[in-house]
């Protein structure tokens, strides 16, 4: 396989900002290839990786802190296109010759912006004067801008908001254009990448399939592969990208680990099997994974005892089949970003079972060819690949599995309970048109139990919690107002029909601050 033809690229360094990814997003949006690097890259591998700009990401670091990450000085005077955003603008006026302080007055959330120049990064965004929403989070400011520096916008505390040293192509933002809570914040990352970066080379989900068509082909060479299969979307285009880069070299393992939805496990087995007939190996591990959790309540031990053994399940496995050296997982961006910090020193969230729960010494190489993509990116790859609606419309579902929608210990009475209520929510989602429309929608069953009526007998049974969320990413999300009808529908279906509950809730948080998953 020749190796594709190039691509204008961005470089976006890592300063631990929980919106580096989103930044990386947000490029791709614009059909132009964007790579996370760390914060301290150097110069020698940037001259190297030959960027049309560079970003400067966010952080939660003050510049003047003994410690704080920092970057070559030299990037700056290399000629590439610069835009810091927030932490990345203070790092530019310090490292330029400016004074970045603590600010009396925070900014966190919505602020309106006031355009004083609009020059090239706000071309076409409203005229001198006119105001923007954007969302700012940030403790410190830019106090006096480095030499050849002008403001170009401020807000109510912060006067340089925007700056600009045209020039030399250096611009900063003190907001997040990145999030959607800015406005036109995207058509001012255009404006960076096409009129000052002076992108032109596109990259698409095809042209991305032949870059990692390409580098598979370069990693694995004649190797055998395993593919960690569960039927979600993810797994699947994995699945299909391999069996076109080493076709009968590949393995699907589908293991049932008994933590799977209701008909989930035979219905994996006919769509490889029948519909795709690519080679499947089916494994019914519920015991040993049940095994591996009894007594286990944490949610991070959950998680870890889970990837082990999915592990050692995979290698007994790759053992049967015969010189297999790689293991190809499904892994997405937000499952790293909320897992480890890969590239910069962002802050773990949780460990995905996938991610943060894998031994440190596995006999077996990890195959990732998601890895740097989004949800939504993956599903529009799979349209590529030729997926059908019906398996890109699916909704995410966890690779640990209803184990981390069950609080507490999980066992087999507590996992029939909320197999049953999930049941339930597919179906009368489905029944309201609403499973394709929303994110996510599921049931979780919690470890108390209430004092309920039923026949005019006192019970003392389960509480479910019914999460529905809408997001794009899986990084954001907020809760659906689902109508009233459909609600009193589930709550109704699941105490009459789920013997063990007596009582349903709806949980009505946002992520952040929380998660989606419970766990």
């Amino acid at each position: 396989m020749e190796k594709p033809i190039s691509f204008d690229k961005i470089l976006i360094l890592d300063f631990g900002s929980q919106y580096t990814q989103l930044i990386a997003r947000r490029v791709r949006e614009c059909q132009i290839y964007s790579e996370i690097h760390p914060y301290d890259i150097s110069v020698e591998k940037v001259r190297s990786l030959s960027p049309r700009g560079i970003i400067l990401s966010g952080g939660p670091a003050s510049v003047y802190e003994k410690d704080a990450p920092r970057c070559h000085p030299a990037l700056l005077r290399m000629g590439i296109p610069l835009l810091g955003i927030c932490y990345g603008m203070q790092l530019i006026a310090q490292l330029l010759g400016g004074e970045v302080a603590h600010s009396e007055k925070r900014e966190y959330g919505k602020a309106k912006l006031t355009v004083d120049r609009s020059g090239t990064l706000f071309k076409g965004l409203g005229g001198k004067g006119d105001p923007l929403t954007v969302w700012m989070s940030h403790g410190d400011h830019v106090k006096t801008l480095p030499p050849g520096f002008h403001s170009i916008a401020h807000s109510k505390n912060t006067p340089f908001a925007a700056i600009e040293e045209s020039h030399q192509r250096i611009y900063g933002l003190q907001f997040h254009p990145e999030v959607v809570h800015t406005q036109r914040g995207l058509d001012l990352i255009r404006n960076f990448l096409f009129h000052i970066c002076r992108c032109s080379h596109r990259w698409t989900l095809r042209s991305f399939l032949e870059q990692v068509s390409h580098d598979l082909k370069q990693k694995i060479q004649e190797g055998k592969v395993i593919c960690a299969l569960s039927g979600g979307v993810d797994s699947t285009v994995v699945a299909l990208l391999l069996h076109r880069v080493v076709g009968d070299r590949l393995r699907c393992i589908f293991v049932n680990n008994g933590l799977l939805r209701k008909e989930e496990a035979s219905q994996v087995v006919n769509l490889f099997r029948h519909h795709f007939k690519i080679p499947l190996t089916y494994v019914d591990a519920e015991h040993s994974f049940l095994q591996r959790l009894k007594g286990v309540v944490d949610p991070e031990d959950k998680r870890k005892k889970i990837g082990k053994e999915f592990i050692s399940v995979f290698e007994k496995e790759a053992q049967k089949i015969g010189g297999v050296k790689y293991l190809a997982q499904g892994t997405l961006y937000p499952d790293v970003i909320e897992s480890v910090s890969s590239k910069g020193p962002s802050a773990t969230i949780k460990s995905h079972h996938n991610v943060g729960g894998l031994p440190e010494k596995m006999k077996l190489k990890l195959v990732e060819p998601l890895r740097e993509l989004f949800k939504d990116e993956v599903r529009q790859l799979g349209k590529v690949l030729g997926l059908p609606d019906s398996i890109i419309k699916r909704q995410p579902f966890p690779g640990p599995g209803l184990a981390i929608r069950i609080i507490g210990e999980v066992n087999r009475e507590r996992l029939e309970i909320l197999r049953n209520a999930d049941e339930i929510v597919m179906e009368e989602m489905t029944r309201g048109h609403f499973l394709t429309r929303v994110w996510q929608s599921f049931a979780v069953l919690l470890p108390v139990k209430t004092v309920g009526v039923m026949g005019d007998e006192r019970t003392y049974e389960n509480v479910i919690a019914l999460r529905v969320v809408e997001s794009q990413d899986g990084m954001t999300a907020d809760w659906v107002r689902l109508p009233y009808k459909i609600l009193e529908h589930l709550s109704n279906r699941i105490i009459n029909e789920v013997r063990g509950v007596n009582r349903v809730v709806y949980d009505i948080s946002s992520k952040p601050p929380s998660t989606i998953e419970w766990e």
